[in-house]
């Protein structure tokens, strides 16, 4: 077999390979047997039908065979020996393949080039100091009492601002934007019973407070309201719509003192002092956890910068799949569907290019810092990790295993252990100052 590379950049090539022509020439008449075998051919018994027929014949699906056949373990064998190892799929184009003669193609794919990590003894990163204001746990506190608050039914009054109030409430698109007719996608009602709606949230679409503010028990009122063209909820922006609405119930938010009787009634508290106690140490936790994120992003920041070439396509494509397939499992998460969501997700996906070249080029050299300690993770490490898993999905950790051992991810398990282990080492050797 012959081959030639070429070196397109850094991290692309391309490999021309010449399979000789007594080697395809066997895998001609190995498929063509095959073919003769099942062939019917009006005129013939199975079996029995000419070779030279069922070249002709079956000519092109037995030449898909022989390349199918034949060019993957030629790239394979050719890339081996040059001790290369593509990153995706190589692209096989040109493709010749006659009986008698040598198959010829050309094989364009992207690779790794050796990577020099430099002198990773001791990293110098940067620390924010921990430091949690008396006016940090006043607002956390706040925020406490905020999700304590209690709604109390209110009477002998109108609605006004910062009432919470239940209705009954129909809305019906009347008109789309910049037209007279009603948008297709909005022609049947919406229809809910017992929706609370707080005067004055910023949620409320534009001038609906001003309609239910003075209103009373079992009022009834219709309205329209006329959506700007930008509004946040694209299906409403720039409609007309028809509200009809119905007070069901009034009430008033009333937040709790913040006393001992309020620390006593959230947790396991003695008074207020022990509640703060416990709100500042969490806070501090936070703070410490946060910093250790913030070292390791310096950590990864820095590896990054040791990778001076032009990353692989695959590797940055692949990571971008990785952080929109995330974010989308996150909002299913929260029971948002990701379809339904107002989001461009091309846009989204462009805005993680960075970050995203950012993790490969790390990773590069992460991996390549873990071949050269020989860091791997033990049997024990996989099983713990695969439990934390489990533990997660709320799922048994046999069928996490099972389920991942079948779909292949038992290798990203291992790859992610093995480059938590090199980025331990290096902070562990590092030289971390606070500033």
């Amino acid at each position: 077999m012959k081959t030639e590379f070429t070196d397109i950049s850094d991290t692309q090539k391309k490999v021309a390979i010449e399979i000789p022509g007594e080697v395809v020439d066997a895998e001609i008449d190995r498929v063509t047997r095959d073919f003769s075998r099942s062939a019917k051919i009006p005129g013939f018994r199975p079996g029995k039908v000419p070779t030279k027929l069922i070249q002709q014949r079956f000519r092109e699906q037995i030449f898909h065979e022989v390349t199918s056949g034949l060019i993957p373990n030629a790239v394979e064998e050719a890339l081996r020996e040059r001790g290369l190892e593509p990153v995706d799929k190589p692209n096989i184009r040109d493709v010749v393949v006659n009986k008698g003669s040598p198959l010829t193609f050309t094989a364009t794919f992207e690779t790794v080039p050796p990577i020099d990590p430099g002198d990773y003894a001791v990293f110098t990163l940067r620390r924010p100091p921990i430091l949690v204001e008396e006016e940090t746990i006043d607002k956390a506190l706040n925020e406490l009492r905020e999700r304590s608050a209690r709604f109390d039914p209110v009477s002998g009054r109108l609605t006004e601002q910062g009432d919470s109030v239940v209705l009954d409430l129909t809305r019906e698109v009347v008109s789309g934007p910049n037209s007279t007719e009603m948008p297709p996608k909005q022609l049947k009602p919406d229809t809910h019973k017992g929706v609370t709606v707080e005067i004055g949230a910023s949620a409320n679409p534009p001038g609906f407070d001003d309609e239910i503010i003075g209103l009373d028990m079992d009022d009834a009122k219709e309205f329209t309201l006329s959506y700007p063209t930008d509004h946040a909820t694209s299906e409403l922006a720039g409609t007309t719509v028809r509200y009809d609405v119905r007070v069901k119930a009034i009430k008033r938010r009333t937040l709790p003192e913040l006393d001992d009787e309020f620390a006593k009634d959230i947790g396991d508290f003695e008074n207020l002092g022990a509640l703060r106690t416990r709100v500042s140490d969490d806070l501090n936790k936070e703070a410490e956890q946060d910093a250790d994120r913030q070292v390791r992003a310096e950590l990864v920041k820095q590896l990054a910068e040791r990778i001076t070439f032009n990353l692989p396509e695959a590797l940055v494509n692949r990571e971008l799949d990785r952080r929109v397939e995330e974010f989308a499992r996150r909002l299913l998460e929260q029971r948002v569907d990701p379809k339904k969501a107002n989001i461009n997700w091309e846009e989204f996906r462009e805005q993680q290019r960075e970050p995203a070249q950012e993790a490969v080029c790390s990773a590069l050299v992460i991996d390549e810092i873990a071949r050269r300690e020989s860091l791997s993770p033990s049997e024990e490490d996989i099983e713990s990790e695969v439990a934390r898993y489990a533990e997660r999905t709320d799922r048994p950790a046999a069928t996490v295993r099972a389920k991942l051992e079948q779909e292949g991810g038992m290798a990203r398990v291992e790859i992610g252990l093995r480059r938590e282990k090199a980025m331990n080492l290096l902070l562990s050797r590092a030289k971390i100052i606070t500033v």
